[in-house]
């Protein structure tokens, strides 16, 4: 077994889940994958099946019974990866808007150079999306902003959900006790983190927008991240 395990959760990625597995197996670092499906009805979890015959040790599938929120199939992921002897856990979204090269980085970031969570940001070194609409990076950008100055986070891409953690991190925090399941459920994480008095560190990335499959954010998930960070900051740690 690897010390590493990538957790990719997934709903409707039949475009991009055979060729991020192989791009992810490819790497000269090993790493070790489980696949969190939220019963896809395009059949993303048959494909998952059909390689794990190739790679029976190194690839692995959660499968769930519909659409149960991004936060809760993290969670599902890191308690699965706990039960096991994984020293490094990752979150990362199939659709190659996080570059599988850049896990490299990230696992050096904590294995390396010290970093409890490492966070692979958008906005360290300015703005590094690609393909977005503006609108859209000026929201993102803002709302990591908002959540900086509420929160009282040091870091700048508040909202990021491409991550390496220590296993020591995700043990200490009660994941039963995560709140949000969309996209405050990464702002949470973080935020919990470093109460605790982790060390977060920040490596720059470039964001590219999804070129398959259909992206799932939505009004909704903003308005739980606009809301989510007062709750996290007067009463989470009260």
């Amino acid at each position: 077994m690897n010390d590493s395990i990538v957790i990719i959760p997934t709903y409707n990625e039949k475009e991009n889940i055979e060729k991020m597995i192989r791009k992810v197996f490819s790497l000269d670092k090993s790493f070790d994958l489980l696949i969190v499906d939220d019963g896809s009805p395009d059949g993303t979890a048959l494909i998952v099946k059909t390689l794990q015959q190739e790679y029976p040790e190194r690839l692995s599938l959660l499968e769930r019974g519909g659409k149960l929120g991004l936060g809760t199939a993290y969670i599902a992921g890191f308690k699965w990866a706990l039960q096991r002897t994984y020293d490094y856990i990752f979150e990362m979204d199939a659709d190659f808007s996080h570059n599988p090269d850049d896990l490299i980085r990230l696992y050096k970031a904590c294995s390396e150079e010290g970093a409890d969570v490492a966070i692979g940001s958008r906005y360290v070194t300015g703005v590094n999306v690609v393909n977005w609409p503006i609108s859209r990076v000026l929201l993102s950008y803002f709302a990591s902003k908002y959540v900086q100055i509420i929160s009282g986070l040091k870091i700048h891409d508040t909202t990021a959900g491409f991550k390496c953690y220590r296993r020591k991190v995700l043990e200490t925090i009660d994941l039963d006790a995560i709140r949000f399941k969309g996209y405050a459920f990464q702002i949470e994480m973080k935020y919990t983190a470093y109460k605790y008095g982790f060390r977060l560190k920040e490596v720059p990335i470039i964001f590219i927008n999804r070129m398959e499959g259909v992206s799932k954010m939505n009004s909704d998930i903003f308005g739980e991240a606009l809301w989510g960070v007062i709750w996290l900051k007067f009463f989470k740690f009260r």
